[in-house]
């Protein structure tokens, strides 16, 4: 049984090209449910049945396992099943009939329009690295990068002129974002006036550069983030995920349509963007209940 995970694991590496990251989460997955088949004797994939999995995942949750990881586990166990199936080492599948759990549900946090001008113009352009963080800020905002997207991103991707950047986003997948027209201003002006004094010798393509001529880590771009952030007198604690969460709530609440958010973010499901539509309702229940007579 265990080497069929291998196998499995294999295959998501190669054909499927998946991340490390998400190779060791299903293992850590399929491994709790292989020593869990241990212990009842189970010997074969195919002797396992939906409500066996039941049983495995009640008691993942009975340990102490949160609603999300358990949610994360499920789609493990089904991706894993739908790929013995393919291959015949089981007649069915035993977890296509599970159903995800309910949770509490989280949202993301935003900044309000009137924040997110306030630290993008707060960048003294004419100070050392200034253009450098202007341009970071003002990218993540407009195209709604990942950190490290932002990190990886190469000058061969970006095209100012049509306004679009190539980025390589999770599973090793590319698309193409739009770039609104002030972060085109701000990457312009970084890479004609700035970019070029942090070259070196053994300086790559990478957008943005460190004073050694190198990449940006994704540490010390969080740390960019936070320090423009508190110099712009903002009390809330900002960080590369926060504009992304704002860039797709401010594109909802100004009216566009859900699965172009989606492409532009590069979720892979329209359920991990609908999220955005919760915080959107929140807003207009705050609305509704301080301008309606009865609200």
């Amino acid at each position: 049984m265990t080497s069929q995970i291998d196998h499995f694991l294999l295959y998501i590496a190669t054909e499927r090209g998946l991340s490390t990251a998400y190779q060791l989460s299903v293992r850590q997955s399929l491994d709790a449910l292989a020593a869990w088949t241990e212990t009842k004797k189970v010997t074969s994939w195919d002797d396992i049945g939906t409500a066996d999995l039941s049983t495995f995942l009640a008691q993942q949750k009975d340990g102490g396992m949160s609603a999300s990881s358990l949610r994360i586990t499920m789609v493990h166990l089904k991706i894993f099943f739908r790929f013995l199936v393919a291959r015949k080492v089981t007649v069915a599948d035993p977890a296509e009939p599970l159903l995800p759990p309910r949770g509490d549900l989280h949202l993301p946090e935003t900044l309000n329009e009137q924040h997110v001008a306030t630290l993008l113009e707060s960048v003294d352009v004419g100070k050392p690295l200034g253009k450098r963080d202007r341009a970071i800020l003002e990218l993540f905002y407009a195209s709604g990068l990942r950190l490290s997207e932002l990190c990886g991103a190469r000058l061969e991707n970006l095209d100012l002129d049509e306004h679009f950047i190539r980025v390589t986003g999770k599973g090793n997948k590319t698309r193409l974002v739009p770039v609104g027209g002030r972060a085109c201003e701000a990457v312009a002006d970084y890479l004609k006036n700035e970019r070029p004094g942090l070259v070196k010798k053994k300086t790559s393509s990478w957008i943005f550069l460190s004073v050694r001529g190198g990449a940006l880590s994704p540490e010390r771009v969080r740390e960019i983030v936070k320090q423009r952030a508190k110099a712009a007198g903002l009390n809330q604690t900002v960080y590369p995920h926060l504009l992304r969460h704002s860039f797709a709530t401010h594109l909802l609440q100004n009216g566009a349509d859900l699965r172009v958010i989606q492409d532009m973010l590069g979720h892979a499901d329209i359920a991990t963007t609908q999220i955005y539509t919760h915080v959107d309702q929140k807003g207009l229940k705050s609305v509704h209940q301080k301008f309606h007579p009865r609200g």
